[in-house]
């Protein structure tokens, strides 16, 4: 396992951390808002490295990375480009690339904007950023807006004020908040969300919650055009507990991302509990094509 801090702007650090062998194909993870790296399960990164050099990092305002956004206002725009960044400071020119939720949205925009730098794309718990309709089943067209919206419980959480806590307060408040993420399918592990939060206020140093992300710039973030015509192959996870983006958006990417195509990993919500790591790994892994439809090795699989 290798730490890096990586230049991505004047006076703005990344964290990243690399784990696998580095001769395998690159994987990069790219979580979502306010979302440290660490919020990848540590046995999905370790599963996924027995077969990919994978790369997890902190975005700008979480964890080691650089809090600046007060002073240094950037766009959610440069966020995208900041995938790049890490992936030129490590060396790595092309790699497989797995966003979820804020990080799905980034991994469009390198589909869009990058697709020389991405052998191929897994998008988690996001919407599209196209205006194309969904079209449902009987052929009747959807405007996107009018796509189901956040669940309200999650909305009411989201709309609270930002406030001192404390730390235990704190790991009570993240609890809670990903406790309404996980849906309502599968048992929720409270002390396993509470452990993995306490580790990412270690790894942070401190237990505040930034609001950059959700203050940062979301103009110019539309790729209708160019996910139409990609070349990327794109893999999109359907969640079927998803209580912020729940289907049919990931049927609607499917439609809009040229050639994508839809896995169902059953009672996934916007979280990542034990129950969903090991259908998710096979999904990406098989996607990726480091193992075979039977989760067998796949040995012409390549860099």
């Amino acid at each position: 396992m290798d730490h890096h801090y990586i230049d991505a702007a004047p006076g703005v650090c990344l964290w990243a951390e690399e784990r696998g062998s580095a001769d395998a194909p690159p994987l990069l993870l790219i979580m979502g808002a306010q979302a440290s790296g660490l919020g990848w399960p540590d046995d999905l990164v370790d599963a996924l490295a027995a077969h990919h050099q994978v790369i997890r990092y902190d975005h700008r305002d979480t964890g080691r990375s650089t809090w600046a956004f007060d002073q240094q206002p950037y766009a959610i725009t440069d966020l995208a480009e900041d995938a790049i960044t890490v992936l030129d400071g490590l060396g790595i020119d092309r790699a497989h690339v797995v966003g979820m939720s804020l990080g799905g949205m980034l991994t469009q925009l390198l589909i869009a904007d990058h697709p020389d730098r991405l052998l191929s794309a897994t998008l988690i718990g996001t919407s599209a950023l196209s205006t194309s309709p969904y079209v449902k089943p009987d052929g009747t067209h959807v405007p996107p807006e009018e796509l189901p919206g956040i669940a309200p419980h999650v909305l009411e959480i989201w709309s609270r004020p930002a406030e001192e806590r404390g730390p235990e307060g704190e790991l009570d408040a993240r609890v809670a908040h990903w406790r309404a993420l996980a849906g309502e399918q599968l048992p929720f592990d409270a002390e396993s969300a509470r452990e993995l939060e306490r580790r990412i206020i270690e790894h942070t140093g401190h237990h505040a919650s930034s609001t950059a992300h959700a203050r940062a710039d979301t103009s110019g973030m539309l790729r209708t055009e160019e996910l139409a015509r990609t070349d990327v192959p794109t893999l999109v996870i359907s969640a079927p507990a998803e209580p912020v983006f729940p289907p049919p958006h990931p049927q609607h990417l499917a439609q809009v991302i040229r050639g994508a195509r839809t896995v169902e990993i059953p009672g996934m919500g916007h979280a990542l509990p034990r129950e969903v790591l090991a259908p998710l790994t096979a999904a990406i892994l098989e996607h990726t094509g480091a193992v075979d439809a039977s989760g067998a090795p796949d040995r012409a699989a390549g860099r």
